[in-house]
């Protein structure tokens, strides 16, 4: 029944969005955070827990430590796109789908084709040198000759593009998104325990007619939505939607 239900919500959106946190990804072998065999659960020899390395202010004063854990643990460019970002890029081609705001870093939305991918927490695959603002991608930090990976123009540090703890959104990127939200008639939110901030704020904006949370376990807002599904995102995604 609750199949069948959002397949008739998606058949009759004119505007829908959708919003995915770590879970879209772990169906592509990238751990998430806060499960048992999650980011957060990661023994290092650092004596610091993940938490505090990917904070800013520890990538400011612990430069060596951060990039030896950053690039160990959070770039996958072997990764592929899985039945979920697939799916997304066909609706967002069927002009379905209007936008994806995602948590994630991985660029796996693009991947399988998305155009309209609002990254809140940035992405691994875009990194700036820290003076001369010169780009390179995340192969030339992968496989920098030095640990902490330098601008091959000026010898600047280069820092990826991602949020850490302490640091705010891009203003732009988080507008946009809320702007996306406030004027969709569907909102389909997957892969997100909806606990993290201020992110999983973004639910308040939504003021159209359906609410669908995909999660393999509650969330504090399932009670408000129209449909609530407890099984994997890509699985349903590609279950309801054929092309």
């Amino acid at each position: 029944m609750s199949y069948e239900l959002l397949k008739t919500i998606i058949k009759n959106t004119t505007n829908m969005v959708f919003f995915g946190g770590a879970g879209v990804s772990t169906e592509s072998c990238i751990p998430d955070f806060r499960s048992k065999n999650g980011l957060y659960s990661i023994k290092t020899d650092l004596k610091f827990p993940p938490e505090v390395i990917l904070s800013h202010s520890f990538f400011i004063n612990n430069t060596e430590d951060f990039f030896q854990f950053y690039k160990s643990n959070m770039i996958f460019l072997n990764v592929i796109p899985n039945d979920a970002h697939i799916t997304l890029a066909k609706l967002e081609e069927k002009n379905k789908l209007k936008a994806i705001i995602t948590q994630n870093i991985d660029g796996l939305h693009q991947m399988a084709g998305s155009k309209n991918v609002y990254e809140l927490h940035g992405s691994v695959h875009r990194n700036y040198c820290m003076q001369c603002n010169h780009f390179f991608d995340s192969t030339y930090i992968l496989n920098s000759k030095t640990i902490i990976p330098r601008c091959d123009s000026c010898g600047g540090i280069i820092k990826p593009d991602v949020v850490l703890y302490e640091e705010n959104l891009d203003m732009n990127i988080l507008e946009r998104s809320i702007k996306a939200i406030s004027i969709a008639d569907t909102l389909i939110v997957g892969g997100t325990s909806l606990v993290v901030y201020p992110a999983a704020n973004l639910i308040k904006y939504f003021k159209g007619n359906n609410l669908i949370l995909i999660n393999k376990s509650s969330t504090p807002y399932d009670n408000q939505a129209t449909l609530v599904i407890h099984d994997s995102i890509g699985k349903v995604l590609s279950t309801v939607y054929k092309f």
